[in-house]
């Protein structure tokens, strides 16, 4: 009898309820949201994502939710602080609410009164989100380090497990992580310091590769793969770091140089072009088109720097490229003209179903991570239109993100929480290519984005774990001289 009246009072949307299993009457309801961290509210998610466990911001004596669909009405009762919602109801919530929306009803006991709020919806996009994305956490200084690691994280629970980490190279630095096509099996990321090298991972296969040349300014540096896995484009860069004394923008990191080239991994040899490697310009952040036929890349005259840090504004620009002979084309397309339209463009990045490429615009420089102007911006390549995305940008730092497999997700980083530390949000792409509300990637602990000092750096989908191979991988780094790659000249 008791169960049965509980559904009665949820059912009549919730003009009385039963936080604390005793039907109370709400002495207000309140024509407004509930404050909640995150802020969840109506965000578009996917159906295999892990509970969005969330807060309210408030002092409160006692307070729930309530989950409502079309069938029915469940609800969460606030404990130690947040509400936590039980994982096998809510995967079961959103697989029958797929394209479709869920309605949650906030309620709170402040000060011996039990208030309402208005209430706010998860809809649940058709299209499922990747299982994994990896991540590097750093200290957000990018300067100093103690503990580092690239580390894989299960959407579809809380559980985070090692790649790679530093306690096993010596305590060197790790950066640039990258996958071919989402696949967890191929995979490239650089360790810096005394044992610096390149880690080429290809299934059980595990490749320490010596990328400096004599002819080259830098050992390689921004990876993407080639869709086929035969090519690795990479820009050289000669980077520097300074910190402002009186600016809106805390640190800068520019390059005195940078170039593109392509490595290829069976003839383990580094091939270019005139047009990516040219004294005159700074050329990086490659990344080739899905159908490997083009290279995207970001393009700036160059300057004297610091003294012009703000003067410097990446293009972006194409260039063809023939992987079976190994050709680039003979001139480049501008995409993005840096001069003429006053900004910057930097981490290009095209779906892989080929319709759009996603970039960041920033006012100058292409570090934009520390820029708080940076915004993620999308061209239609099918009528070559510019747009922000406005429902997921914000007025902080918008940076680095990648697509999920689908076309459908983007994984991204922001500093709109505190402003110093970057945490990986997702947002849903429609089918218009716009971006719906992102939301925060969730943690079963509300209150661990607080307490956490480390920044998510370098988000990317992968559609399956990473093999644990963390002992090889140091062995391999410390022990072995590794292959020396050559190059072939422009």
């Amino acid at each position: 009898m008791v169960m049965i009246n509980k559904i009665f009072f949820l059912s009549l949307i919730l003009l009385f309820t039963a936080c604390s299993h005793a039907p109370v009457s709400l002495d207000q309801e309140r024509n407004e949201g509930a404050p909640i961290f995150p802020d969840y509210a109506d965000c578009t998610i996917p159906s295999n994502i892990a509970p969005l466990n969330f807060q309210l911001t408030v002092p409160y004596e006692e307070a729930c939710i309530v989950f409502t669909d079309k069938d029915e009405s469940w609800e969460v009762i606030a404990r130690k602080g947040q509400f936590t919602i039980p994982a096998s109801r809510w995967k079961k919530m959103l697989l029958k609410n797929k394209g479709d929306k869920v309605s949650v009803k906030t309620m709170a006991k402040i000060e011996g009164k039990w208030v309402g709020y208005l209430p706010f919806t998860f809809r649940i996009a058709p299209d499922p989100i990747d299982p994994y994305i990896a991540y590097r956490l750093i200290e957000p200084g990018y300067e100093l380090w103690n503990k580092m690691g690239i580390y894989q994280r299960n959407l579809e629970s809380y559980k985070e497990t090692a790649i790679m980490e530093n306690k096993l190279s010596e305590g060197n630095c790790m950066n640039c992580h990258s996958f071919r096509m989402q696949q967890p099996d191929k995979m490239v990321f650089h360790m810096r310091g005394k044992i610096g090298c390149t880690i080429l991972i290809d299934g059980e296969k595990i490749e320490k590769l010596n990328t400096q040349t004599n002819y080259t300014i830098s050992s390689l540096v921004y990876p993407y793969w080639h869709p086929e896995g035969r090519y690795i484009a990479f820009s050289v860069n000669d980077t520097k770091q300074a910190f402002h004394m009186n600016h809106s923008n805390r640190v800068e990191v520019f390059d005195h140089k940078s170039d593109v080239v392509v490595y290829d991994t069976e003839k383990h040899d580094i091939i270019t072009s005139p047009l990516l490697f040219s004294k005159k310009s700074f050329e990086t952040f490659p990344t080739f088109s899905p159908d490997g036929k083009t290279l995207y890349f970001c393009s700036a005259d160059s300057c004297h720097l610091p003294e012009d840090f703000e003067e410097v504004k990446y293009s972006l620009c194409a260039i063809s490229f023939d992987a079976e002979n190994r050709r680039f084309g003979t001139t480049v397309d501008t995409l993005y003209n840096a001069p003429l339209q006053g900004r910057s463009v930097s981490f290009p990045r095209i779906s892989p179903d080929g319709k759009y490429l996603l970039y960041t615009l920033a006012d100058y420089g292409n570090f934009s991570i520390w820029h708080k102007d940076a915004d993620l911006y999308m061209i239609n390549l099918s009528t070559g239109a510019h747009y922000p995305l406005e429902a997921a940008n914000s007025p902080d730092v918008e940076s680095y993100h990648s697509w999920s497999s689908n076309s459908r997700w983007v994984v991204f980083s922001s500093r709109r929480i505190d402003g110093l530390y970057t945490r990986p949000y997702m947002t849903y792409i429609n089918a218009e290519g716009q971006a719906e509300k992102p939301f925060l990637l969730p943690q079963k602990e509300v209150d661990f984005y607080h307490r956490f000092m480390k920044s998510y750096n370098i988000p990317e989908f992968i559609v399956g774990k990473v093999k644990d191979q963390r002992f090889e991988i140091g062995q391999k780094a410390k022990k072995e001289k590794g292959r020396t790659v050559t190059f072939m000249g422009k």
